[in-house]
């Protein structure tokens, strides 16, 4: 600490530098009290910083060749673990026809890979090991950018523009947008950016079992939409483009009747898993809302595709009867 040249000397500027006691703290701010003696320390804390910028220089200094020797150990290590599993795989290759003394070499040999591998381990866990904390920040930085271009995009398409072209630049940005949302995630999920938790284990296995039925239920509508406009078109009642949501026949009840419980239980499985989010939303362990959102939207598509096939079979009634 650099003190005034007229306090005592124990108190003078010492390059050194150290915690002062309490009684040369009170001596120290006692002889503050004067412009002069001000101007005075502020030289002082002047030759202070040059000692601390340079010390600052070498120690960037040191950093950086330590960081380049670490860059160049784990490269060693990486090339030596890749050049021991090529060696192993090519020991265990040769297992036929050995005589007793090559045998007895192999086996030392497998013994001292391991052990070089154990080495290495060790090696490494005195180096840094990479972390996401740059692409966790940059893949925020993306969504964020994304997200404001696509709301300005959004507005503009919604009040100044009505060209189709311009929509299909807007509909082309939210795929992709989305799409390299799904693997910037996939990758900070390896990295161990979200690890998986109890309750997302608990509920991953009812929608993949989910989503197993749902394609099942989506074949079968394909093959009933597909086999009654074939009909249609055989019959001469409807053109190529069209759909089957209108002129229903009698001899669509058959394959209608067959498909309507499939289509229900798919609609009372997404009501399951609404009921299942709002569940895992309410409990003490849940800190993500996600889980709140996403039940929300299962209700919502339940209700939708519920009250929706409802009307079409009571349409599809009204027109039978008819």
């Amino acid at each position: 600490m650099c003190l005034l040249t007229n306090a005592p000397r124990f108190l003078r500027c010492r390059s050194a530098g150290r915690f002062m006691s309490s009684a040369e703290v009170k001596i120290y701010k006692m002889s503050l009290q004067t412009l002069p003696a001000i101007l005075e320390e502020w030289k002082c804390v002047e030759e202070q910083y040059q000692d601390i910028q340079d010390t600052y220089k070498t120690y960037l200094q040191k950093l950086d060749e330590i960081s380049k020797l670490q860059s160049t150990c784990s490269s060693s290590i990486s090339t030596q673990r890749r050049r021991l599993k090529e060696m192993s795989q090519s020991v265990k290759r040769c297992s036929k026809g050995l005589t007793e003394q090559e045998a007895k070499s192999k086996e030392d040999m497998n013994g001292k890979i391991k052990s070089r591998q154990n080495l290495l381990l060790e090696m490494e866990a005195f180096l840094p090991r990479e972390n996401g904390f740059a692409y966790k920040d940059e893949y925020e930085t993306f969504k964020l950018y994304l997200t404001v271009i696509l709301l300005i995009w959004s507005f503009v398409c919604s009040f100044f523009i009505s060209y189709r072209f311009v929509d299909a630049i807007l509909y082309f940005l939210l795929v992709w947008y989305y799409c390299t949302l799904t693997i910037r995630e996939s990758i900070l999920i390896t990295n161990g950016s979200r690890p998986d938790g109890i309750l997302y284990q608990g509920f991953r296995n009812q929608f993949l079992a989910y989503s197993l039925y749902q394609s099942f239920v989506q074949c079968l509508q394909y093959y009933y939409q597909s086999g009654c406009l074939y009909r249609l078109r055989a019959l001469g009642e409807r053109h190529n483009m069209d759909l089957t949501m209108e002129g229903f026949q009698s001899w669509m009840w058959r394959g209608l009747t067959f498909l309507l419980p499939f289509l229900f239980l798919g609609h009372f499985w997404q009501l399951f898993n609404s009921v299942s989010l709002f569940r895992v939303a309410w409990l003490p362990d849940c800190k993500e809302w996600q889980a709140l959102v996403c039940g929300l939207c299962f209700l919502v598509l339940f209700t939708g595709n519920f009250f929706t096939t409802v009307a079409v079979v009571r349409h599809k009634v009204r027109s039978k009867n008819e």
